[in-house]
């Protein structure tokens, strides 16, 4: 069998041993250390807008802690997008609250300011005012920031922004994880930069980057002893961990250069080809990473959905559907929905492609070839 060409793997620099032996030969194992410490300040300095980040497990870590700093509990509600992973909707239900889901508009597939107005107004008219809106960039994609920030700000929202998949984007040249009232980093191992498992909070101040490691190290009070007067969770990164992360902080700027590549191989590859659409950026104000290339393949394509993915599958080639919504998942199924089917058009037309920053010139050959003879 020919060799897997995966959606996306790591792509290691090769200075990430580095940093994890001098963790070794140091003895800093736990989840604090100089490469902690490290990787933050590296983030904050890569971020550019006098943010504070801290370190923590996962990406949906991040999401939890800032729905426990934004006082969510028993019975809220939080906005959330519904064309995400479940790691975006699923901590809203870690604090007994209930996601309300929003569906996406056509040019970034995110949050739809116009669909996020009507469910507040309405929400509201039936006695509940969101506690917080959850926004992504989806793929790497930046949403429509200055008109989402624009509408919570109307109604006194905070905003948690996931840019778990966007590391590296920007819009209006400002890096995507810089928006939010909390902002959340993923370094899963598919992600554009990795530490295996990991991610961040990007705080607004100090105090708010305290106050995570505060709950992250299970909220142990100021006390010689171990005193807990809040609940709190084992979410901090390992000093590990994070050396891999400041190993790749040295690749990352290279690695968006090469996925953005990877999307233009796409472009070229398909522009010729009637019925099927890349994913691209609506203006110059979206610089998206490209985390995951994607496309769109409609009744006019010569080859259906299924026929391309059994054909890249045959070639040992990953591809994935676009994300199911949130609204359509069996345990959501209940849960309020504001929108007109958009998001459930993308994930029945939609595919994600290898879009690897280690990608071969043979791989390329070998995708190209399977369209090649699907036309």
């Amino acid at each position: 069998m020919k060799d897997k060409i995966w959606l996306s793997s790591p792509h290691m620099g090769g200075n990430e041993q580095s940093y994890i032996k001098e963790a070794f030969d140091t003895n800093w194992i736990a989840p604090l250390g100089p490469n902690v410490s490290g990787f933050e300040k590296d983030l904050e300095t890569y971020l550019n807008q006098n943010k504070h980040v801290a370190c923590l497990s996962s990406g949906t870590a991040a999401i939890h802690l800032a729905l426990v700093q934004l006082g969510v509990g028993l019975n809220d509600e939080v906005i959330c997008q519904t064309f995400t992973f479940c790691g975006s909707a699923n901590p809203i239900t870690y604090q007994g609250a209930n996601p309300v889901f929003v569906d996406s508009e056509s040019d970034t597939w995110n949050m739809c300011p116009k669909h996020l107005e009507k469910a507040i107004k309405d929400r509201m008219n039936n006695g509940k005012k969101p506690k917080a809106i959850i926004i992504v960039h989806l793929y790497g994609m930046p949403s429509k920031i200055d008109e989402l920030l624009e509408v919570a700000n109307k109604y006194q929202i905070p905003i948690i922004e996931d840019a778990a998949e966007a590391l590296g984007s920007t819009y209006k040249g400002q890096k995507c994880g810089t928006f939010g009232d909390f902002s959340i980093l993923s370094f899963n191992g598919n992600k554009i930069i990795t530490t295996s498992g990991g991610g961040a909070m990007v705080c607004n101040s100090e105090k708010d980057k305290n106050q995570t490691i505060f709950y992250a190290t299970q909220a142990r009070d100021n006390a010689p002893h171990y005193e807990h007067s809040k609940i709190g969770y084992n979410y901090r990164m390992s000093n590990i961990s994070a050396g891999i992360g400041r190993g790749q902080m040295e690749v990352l700027d290279k690695h968006v250069n090469l996925r953005r590549k990877m999307n233009q191989f796409y472009v070229d590859l398909f522009k010729s080809i009637d019925g099927v659409e890349v994913q691209k950026e609506p203006s110059s104000d979206f610089y998206s990473n490209f985390w995951l290339s994607c496309i769109l393949i409609n009744k006019n394509a010569p080859f259906s959905i299924t026929q391309f993915q059994e054909a890249m599958t045959g070639e040992n080639i990953e591809t994935r559907p676009l994300w199911k919504p949130m609204h359509l998942q069996p345990i959501f199924s209940n849960q309020p929905y504001y929108g007109d089917g958009l998001s459930e058009e993308l994930f029945k037309t939609g595919l994600c492609l290898p879009s690897g920053s280690n990608l071969s010139n043979n791989d390329l050959e070998r995708i190209a070839t399977v369209v090649k003879n699907l036309t």
